[in-house]
């Protein structure tokens, strides 16, 4: 059964109060220009239409898809851009875009803007949020999969194609898809204690593969502790992190394993289905 609406509004009000924000929608040519501008900072573009232009944004909230900001006092600190999609017979909201300051990560504006995300979906009787992400970046990977219990269903190789942001430019555009189940509990993972390592972090920082023992109820695959950093400090080694979880994760998703979550110390914790 849905969550009511109005429940979901006061979780919502309560993620932004603790951490002394305000999250609306924005509608306005200024702070749409506004919005454009810090997402043009997150990613560190040299040009909005890069990432999603003011008048892409006026365009999205006109024809009723999801454009919201974090303000803390007359700042804004955070943003967040999603439009309607479709899978089969059932509609989602897909969030494209979210970006938070760079001195803003770890204090919870993100999570406000997820929670205000899921109150204005759930207001207009749709019950699923989807996105993706790159699945080396740590903090996300957690904050998707273990903060708000977001389902890994697909990992995506070279979903972007080239990119030309200060983030993601001379990259692999990989990235995992997620379904947010906004009106179910989230389903705990069985117990993942001594998982089999495929993917673990070696001495030099580089990825360690290993040939894990078959069968294996449990797998991990480790993730670089700050991939955005390694990118600008030694492009080899990122580029054999992304190989390396690439082939680990797609490996045994197609052979009957399921993303599980995600530790804190960044390894992808894989179970048995069935």
């Amino acid at each position: 059964m849905m969550e009511a609406p109005v429940d979901a509004w006061t979780q919502a009000a309560a993620a932004a109060d603790r951490i002394g924000v305000k999250v609306v929608e924005l509608t306005g040519s200024a702070e749409l220009a506004e919005c454009s501008a810090l997402l043009q900072r997150v990613w560190r573009a040299e040009h909005p239409a890069e990432i999603c232009s003011a008048s892409m944004l006026r365009t999205y909230a006109h024809s009723g898809n999801y454009v919201a900001g974090a303000y803390r006092g007359a700042a804004l600190v955070g943003a967040s851009v999603g439009f309607w999609g479709r899978h089969g017979e059932h509609i989602h909201l897909h969030s494209h875009l979210a970006g938070v300051e760079r001195d803003g990560h770890g204090h919870g504006v993100g999570q406000a803007l997820k929670f205000h995300q899921r109150a204005w979906t759930l207001a207009r009787g749709v019950r699923e949020v989807h996105w993706t992400y790159d699945p080396l970046i740590l903090r996300n990977a957690y904050f998707n999969l273990q903060k708000l219990g977001a389902e890994a269903v697909e990992y995506l190789p070279e979903f972007y194609g080239a990119m030309t942001d200060g983030i993601n430019a001379g990259d692999l555009t990989d990235r995992i898809l997620v379904v947010w189940h906004l009106d179910r509990p989230r389903v705990e993972p069985a117990d993942l204690q001594g998982a089999v390592p495929l993917v673990s972090r070696a001495p030099d920082g580089r990825p360690q593969v290993h040939a894990a023992a078959e069968p294996a109820g449990v797998l991990s695959v480790a993730v670089p502790l700050d991939a955005e950093q390694l990118r600008s400090r030694d492009r080899a080694a990122a580029l054999a992190w992304r190989v390396a979880v690439r082939d680990a994760l797609m490996s045994r998703l197609a052979t009957g394993y399921r993303i599980a979550g995600m530790t804190r110390d960044g390894r992808y914790l894989l179970e048995r289905v069935g």
